[in-house]
């Protein structure tokens, strides 16, 4: 838009520092946009060679980041580059406002934005913090942590952003933009050597194919061994073995056509990830009867893990995108379209002891995603510049999962039952209960409990399509005041089938029957008369014998002795989808909105204050905990077909709808620059998943709130040396949340969330001779107020829920994070650095879940070490 904002053009011409992110060191970041005016764009394009400001294109248009009424981060090629950040888990390092959880494995990462964010490893729940790549949606995690190839800048947009993407992200959005090919031959090549035999390799060139066409061409490797050694295998974990490549096409003759076409393919093959024991249990005591081992609780950071397989994780991505701008008069239309696949086979030890307790935990995960973005752009006269588009999205996802029992799972239930240790181990306990189990129901359990290979088979499908029709509206009321008005409609289906069978005997058997049947059975046989039999066995049936002891019936009978083996059941059969009861399908509809008034109150000072909503829709729950409804339990039961222990749990989530009141003020002056935003942001119905070890807790909050301050600025005392600092402070509670997984959590802090975060920088870049070599020497210390890692666990819910949030109270996080490196760089194009992340070896554990299969006993996360090296890079 070609608005006149009084003194802004010339303020940009000559200010030395412009705008202020987490991290953005001085560097150059421009953008082709070809929404932008040509006099515009030139001139800005004229000032980012200078090296005099930071152009961002969070708005759909080309803007500096001092001029940008938006909450937005912005990291540049450069600081990417000088801070090793390999992936997006890197990021967070350099903004504050971004939290990036590394899970259960390669596949899984989940992002968070102001504390708000879920997703994670749960393919049927798209994440609240939106990735796009070069315009592109990418919707699960597996197809947004490869290595990140010949990027210019990565924005981080803090809030819902409803009306200028058409995939609304309720929480926020994270934009990776990368180069254009260029009409000039160039390029670059780097290699680098850490610690744990770290080895990265990257090549970028780019060039003209003739006077209108141009090509880019990159390409990389990373490896590195573990840093985990497991005693079960004697192998590395958590290394890393990826690589990548991708092509760009770019048509451009200078007039209205421009067409940019990518393709991309990358492919991650590593053991991952390990998972360390936090708190033993007596479950664990019966892992070691059966020689089995367990890293040390009492030493989480020794680096030891203990399985007795390694965790494969092979996952491919590809995709392609083409986009077309289209210049007709002062209007631009611009149409993105794209089509991606994402592959990721895994398997794991997920009980994660050496003992041979669950035999495998394997997935395989399709997703086939088609997206077309539409939009035209331009201005009416001198005060007015608009937006509209539409998008459509439809993907499809296969998922194939199973769960088994290993070779050691009958000998440790029979001890977790109650029967001798022996050696070698034996099943006694365990016959002792499959003989009267298989006169009270008619069938002959000899040898079935609990055998190697039982477990859940599953299938899963997901088919999602969605339309959104947006809008935005610029109003420049006088010079300096735009007033913004923004709209999006969105249009959201989804349907899912299962196919999940339990070959788990023992998790068939209806142990409150069986127990009525026993009891009945032996009053009557002393005499008493069926119709009180009756009566007392239905009393008895769902008592334990503790229980029936505190609460004693007629003739005292001693309550249900198979009660005690309920928590043996570990997996019980599945109602699959669709049925008469659960069609499987969900259809959402909700318009977002956007209000902002910006103004330039001086050349160097400018402000905002918005009020902007967002929606995300409902999400299904692809998982073994996904169980029906608590609100559909009595028709399912009324209509005959439910299996068995069938429970309730977690089948869908409903959708999210977030709403933001913010204030930001921007200054921009000579030595310096700072951004300041108040903010108070709410989701009502945030959609809380919970990692329960093998599965997923999914559940709506009925509403989670968050007040919040974010500052980040930097100040630049000489030309060779510049200070960067950047602080959120948070302050999150779930206003209403009675039925989570772990109990009522209204009124509750939100844990995983730190209050404060901060991100403190410096770079000195210096001319150290007549050829124009250049040293650059560049610090960043990140820290995270120590937060508690979980609200509760759902494992120790039978204690009641505030069992479940005691079992989780002493694991807290802090983070202490120290990173730098020194660059020398010569003139001709040659840089050789020396680097290290994490310098101070600060350990810390990123989550906390139940262990599988071993109540009471607490498993986790640990976070990275140091890791350190020397780079090689020859630009030209």
């Amino acid at each position: 838009m070609n608005f006149s904002r009084t003194g802004r053009n010339a303020a940009v011409r000559t200010t030395l520092l412009a705008g202020a992110a987490a991290l953005a060191l001085p560097g150059v970041a421009v953008a082709q946009d070809s929404d932008v005016d040509a006099d515009e764009d030139a001139a800005l394009e004229e000032e980012a060679e200078m090296g005099n400001v930071i152009i961002v294109t969070a708005t759909k248009r080309q803007q500096t980041l001092q001029e940008i009424p938006v909450a937005v981060s912005v990291t540049t090629a450069e600081t990417l580059d000088r801070a090793q950040i390999r992936d997006l888990k890197d990021l967070q390092t350099q903004v504050p406002s971004l939290r990036v959880n590394q899970l259960q494995s390669s596949a899984n990462t989940n992002f968070l934005i102001r504390g708000f964010g879920n997703g994670a490893n749960n393919a049927g729940i798209e994440p609240s913090v939106g990735v796009f790549v070069d315009g592109v949606y990418r919707s699960r995690t597996a197809s947004q942590i490869t290595d990140l190839p010949d990027v210019q800048r990565i924005e981080v947009l803090r809030g819902p952003q409803s009306t200028l993407f058409g995939k609304n992200a309720s929480a926020g959005v994270i934009s990776i933009v990368t180069k254009e090919p260029q009409f000039d031959l160039g390029g670059a090549v780097e290699v680098s050597y850490g610690n744990y035999n770290a080895i990265v390799g990257k090549g970028y060139v780019t060039g003209p194919l003739s006077e209108n066409f141009a090509f880019s061409v990159a390409g990389g490797i990373n490896k590195r061994d573990g840093y985990l050694t497991d005693i079960g295998t004697g192998n590395d974990v958590n290394s890393r073995d990826r690589w990548f490549a991708r092509g760009q096409l770019l048509f451009d003759n200078a007039d209205a056509l421009k067409v940019r076409i990518i393709a991309d393919y990358d492919k991650i093959d590593e053991n991952c990830c390990g998972v360390i024991n936090l708190q033993q249990s007596g479950a664990t005591q019966a892992v070691f009867a059966l020689g089995g081992q367990v890293s040390d609780a009492n030493d989480p950071f020794a680096d030891i893990v203990s399985t007795n397989f390694d965790s494969s994780n092979e996952i491919e991505n590809k995709g392609i995108s083409a986009q077309i701008d289209y210049d007709i008069g002062n209007l631009t239309l611009t149409s993105i379209t794209a089509y991606r696949e994402s592959d990721a086979v895994t398997d794991q030890d997920s009980d994660f002891t050496t003992a041979d307790l669950i035999g495998s935990n394997f997935a395989d995960v399709g997703l086939e995603t088609f997206t077309q973005e539409l939009r035209l752009s331009g201005e009416i006269g001198d005060r007015i510049g608009f937006l509209v588009g539409a998008f459509y999205f439809n993907e499809s996802i296969e998922q194939q999962n199973s769960l088994t029992f290993g070779e050691d799972f009958r000998e440790y239930a029979n001890i977790l039952i109650g029967g001798p240790i022996t050696s070698p181990p034996n099943d006694f306990a365990v016959q002792a209960i499959e003989a009267p189990l298989s006169a009270l129901n008619g069938q002959n359990f000899a040898g079935q409990f609990f055998a190697a290979g039982q477990g859940l088979a599953e299938d899963y499908t997901l088919d999602n399509e969605a339309i959104s029709i947006f809008g935005q509206l610029d109003f420049e009321i006088f010079d300096g005041l735009v007033l913004t008005l923004g709209a999006n409609y969105t249009d959201d289906s989804k349907e899912i089938t299962t196919n999940v069978v339990s070959s788990d005997v023992f998790s068939g058997i209806d142990l409150i029957a069986s127990g009525r049947t026993a009891i009945f059975a032996q009053l009557v046989g002393a005499g008493v008369d069926p119709v009180t039999a009756g009566a007392i066995a239905d009393f008895n049936s769902t008592l334990s014998p503790t229980d029936a002891a505190t609460n004693p019936s007629p003739l005292n009978v001693g309550g249900n002795p198979f009660i005690p083996l309920q928590p043996l059941q570990f997996l019980p059969p599945f109602l699959n989808v669709p049925n008469v009861i659960e069609d499987g399908s969900t259809q959402d509809d909700d318009w977002s909105y956007t209000a902002r008034l910006a103004y330039d109150v001086s050349p160097s000072l400018n402000m905002y204050v918005s009020y902007a909503t967002g929606f995300k829709a409902s999400s299904f729950n692809l998982s073994r905990d996904s169980r029906p409804l608590v609100s559909d339990l009595p028709a399912i039961i009324g209509a005959g077909i439910n299996p068995n222990n069938l429970g309730t749990g977690s089948r869908f989530a409903g959708p999210e709808e977030t709403e933001v009141v913010e204030l930001g003020i921007k200054g921009n002056w000579e030595y310096a620059s700072a951004n300041l935003t108040f903010f108070k942001q709410s989701i009502d119905g945030f959609q809380s998943n919970i990692f329960t070890g093998t599965g997923f807790a999914l559940a709506n909050a009925g509403l989670q709130e968050t007040f919040g301050v974010e500052f980040d600025g930097n100040v630049r005392p000489t030309r060779d040396l510049t200070f960067t600092a950047a602080f959120t402070f948070l302050d999150p509670e779930y206003i209403e949340f009675p039925n989570s997984s772990i109990g009522d959590l209204s009124g509750r802090p939100v844990a995983g969330i730190s209050q404060l975060s901060a991100a403190l920088g410096m770079m000195y870049d210096k001319e150290v001779n007549d050829a124009g070599d250049r040293v650059i020497f560049a610090t960043n210390f990140y820290y995270e107020a120590p937060v508690q890692v979980a609200d509760g666990l759902p494992g120790f819910n039978a204690g009641g829920q505030e069992a479940a949030f005691a079992a989780a109270r002493p694991f807290r996080r802090e983070v202490n994070e120290l990173s730098a490196s020194l660059t020398y760089a010569m003139d001709m194009g040659l840089e050789l650095t020396i680097w290290g992340r994490n310098l101070l070896d600060d350990r810390y554990i990123t989550t906390i879940f139940d262990s599988v299969a071993q109540s009471g006993s607490i498993s986790g996360y640990p976070n990275q070490p140091r890791t350190y090296g020397a780079a090689v890079k020859y630009k030209f």
